[in-house]
């Protein structure tokens, strides 16, 4: 982890770096973009979702995807979620494609998605009761995508077929990974700034946040001195969480 010594002098280079760097500016290249197209947080939960999801490739191949989706899904993905029924709504995404996801994936997602927001009130309260349910944050994110994952899956199973790579869209925090893409979208929906929407504000603790590490954070998190792993997994992100907080808790 960072040293205290070491801890000053970083900051002493990078809070000039992100005092100037215009964060906003970076949004319609980034995943973001989707959340951020809603008002209401209960369509920007969802949008957050299903953009977190689909953020892995290329944005430039990933993104007329997901606005596809989202174009197919109407004004509100809330109430789309809510109402969702595969064997009747499931043609909508029947030509949808991105590497290894196909049509059934998206259905569960969305479908898995509607029963939560219908059972618990939104996807946020659901996590927030999960996190206080399990103290742990890797607990309560594995259960998180799992019961999407298992309720979605069983209600397209009849009617858009057996899911290819649901996991894949929803990892399982359980298998040591870093789930880089979950803990975006929970960065997304709980902190709210220029770039963030906050949708989840108030009901999960910034605190409990990790930061969201793919190769790339990695590589930079070594060179600044973050963490000596090197391996992206989940207590790689713990490390690195941990030295950042030194710079700022």
């Amino acid at each position: 982890m960072l040293s205290v010594a070491r801890a000053e002098r970083l900051r002493g280079v990078l809070d000039p770096f992100v005092a100037a760097f215009d964060a906003q500016a970076r949004v319609a290249f980034d995943p973001v973009e989707a959340p951020r197209s809603y008002a209401d947080p209960a369509d920007q939960e969802i949008a957050g979702l299903l953009a977190a999801g689909l953020a892995y490739g290329r944005a430039d191949l990933f993104r007329p995807r997901l606005f596809g989706v989202l174009r197919e899904m109407g004004p509100s993905p809330a109430a789309f979620v809510r109402a969702f029924d595969p064997a009747r709504d499931g043609h909508r995404f029947a030509s949808f494609a991105y590497r290894f996801n196909l049509p059934a994936d998206i259905g569960a997602l969305l479908a898995g998605a509607g029963a939560v927001v219908r059972a618990h009130g939104s996807l946020g309260a659901f996590f927030a009761a999960e996190l206080r349910a399990r103290g742990a944050l890797r607990g309560a994110l594995a259960s998180f995508s799992r019961t999407i994952r298992t309720e979605g899956a069983a209600r397209v199973a009849g009617a858009m077929g057996p899911t290819r790579a649901l996991e894949h869209l929803l990892a399982d925090a359980e298998k040591g990974g870093a789930c880089k893409r979950l803990h975006l979208y929970l960065r997304w929906m709980v902190r709210r700034d220029q770039v963030d929407v906050g949708a989840w504000e108030g009901l999960v603790p910034r605190s409990r946040l990790l930061v969201p590490v793919d190769t790339h954070v990695l590589r930079v998190a070594r060179l600044l001195g973050l963490t000596a792993r090197k391996d992206a997994s989940w207590r790689t992100a713990e490390e690195i969480t941990a030295s950042l907080r030194r710079l700022d808790p």
